[in-house]
């Protein structure tokens, strides 16, 4: 494989945009990114656009690479249309940085967008529903409850209607985190806290304000111990980036930032809580990269709640078990803590576009390591991460991309 490296970055604010449609989210992040490399769209050689739910949400489907980005005067170059829950354009980045890796093409736009907002919140909650297996879903979930001998549901009633099906999930994952590690609520709405400090100084982010512990606390259940404030709002957003060969990498840029290491990977079915795609796909990243977790600098994870980002850092290694209340205490995940997470304000803060979302991440972390991130700027990050997952087969993630930055 030959060296890869990003160029070129572009992003909109993640927000609602009611009066904007796609091509609207896609062409301004592509416009910021072709001006940040200082290039022309006829100098792009192939596009790869990842969005999750268009189709339900404004009924655009099978072209939407095409229908976007001919708007704006980018077309015949190869264009691929990836879908993959939440991992759409994370996904979407390792197949174009694949191909130039290759030598298949020397310069590649990735984008990821979504249209998820809408007045009617039951759309929104039953586009991001299909993430599922739905002819099992429940099934799965009926089994896994008899072999774990509980009599509740895991699943409320309100689940799809009120509020999305994975923060049930996802407060039952989180309660045995709870018991095994000694982590409580108020640790999980320490991040928050943190999570909206930082989105405080990100222009990019849904909810630019500071919050208080009690805020968070106070701020409604949703399903024990998440509350309102812990889970990830619904949003529209996109974000772009411009990868290139080595070769022509140096004709737009002198701080370029490495590829290192970048892999996708799927769920399975299973009844075993401990056996997660983040926990297997995360040695192969590392491998691929040749470094160790303890390298990492500055991560950006998927954070759909709050408590995800702590036990992702387990998973993955880089934050040990029995740490992980004293880490969340002691401000090692701040911006000036030893390993500092989720810098741009996370999902809880910056939103969850769900296409949109992995890109978003990569934008963070190649600021970080150029060094351009302002207010949230760590201190001299040399290597940088991005973990971004997605859809629920069986108990387990359905699609995960994780990527490996080095400037």
């Amino acid at each position: 494989m030959r060296d890869v490296a990003i160029v070129g970055i572009g992003m909109i604010k993640f927000d609602r945009y009611p009066e904007k449609g796609i091509k609207d989210l896609v062409r301004e992040s592509v416009n910021k990114a072709l001006a940040d490399a200082g290039m022309q769209p006829q100098e792009l050689e192939a596009a790869y656009v990842g969005s999750a739910a268009p189709g339900i949400m404004t009924g655009q489907e099978q072209i939407k690479a095409q229908v976007t980005l001919s708007a704006m005067g980018i077309d015949t170059i190869p264009m691929y249309n990836i879908e993959n829950a939440c991992a759409s354009s994370s996904s979407a980045f390792n197949m174009a940085w694949t191909a130039v890796g290759a030598g298949i093409h020397d310069c590649a736009l990735v984008v990821g967008f979504e249209k998820l907002y809408d007045k009617d919140k039951l759309k929104s909650f039953m586009a991001l529903g299909t993430a599922v297996d739905i002819e099992m879903a429940m099934t799965h979930l009926e089994n896994f409850q008899k072999k774990q001998g509980k009599k509740e549901s895991i699943i409320s009633n309100e689940s799809g209607k009120s509020k999305s099906i994975f923060m049930d999930m996802y407060a039952y994952y989180t309660k045995m985190y709870m018991e095994r590690c000694g982590l409580t609520q108020e640790h999980f709405a320490k991040i928050c806290v943190k999570s909206h400090k930082n989105g405080a100084n990100n222009p990019h982010a849904q909810y630019q304000k500071e919050v208080t512990l009690e805020e968070v606390l106070n701020s409604g259940d949703v399903s024990f111990p998440l509350t309102r404030m812990m889970c990830s709002p619904i949003c529209d957003g996109s974000a772009a980036a411009i990868i290139c060969s080595k070769e022509k990498a140096a004709r737009f840029t002198n701080r370029p930032i490495w590829v290192q290491g970048s892999v996708v990977g799927s769920g399975k079915i299973t009844d075993d809580l401990d056996d997660t795609l983040t926990k297997r796909l995360g040695p192969k990243v590392f491998e691929a990269a040749g470094i160790g977790p303890d390298e990492i600098d500055v991560i950006e994870v998927h954070d759909a709640t709050s408590p995800s980002e702590i036990i992702t850092l387990i998973e993955l290694g880089i934050c040990p078990a029995e740490d992980a209340a004293n880490w969340i205490d002691d401000g090692v995940l701040e911006i000036n803590g030893k390993k500092p997470s989720n810098t741009s304000g996370g999902l809880a803060s910056k939103g969850h576009p769900i296409g949109a979302t992995g890109m978003g991440q990569i934008y963070e972390i190649t600021q970080q390591l150029r060094g351009t991130a302002g207010k949230r700027q760590v201190k001299n990050p040399k290597i940088g991460m991005t973990h971004n997952g997605g859809g629920i087969l069986g108990i387990d993630a359905a699609a995960m991309a994780l990527h490996i930055f080095k400037r």
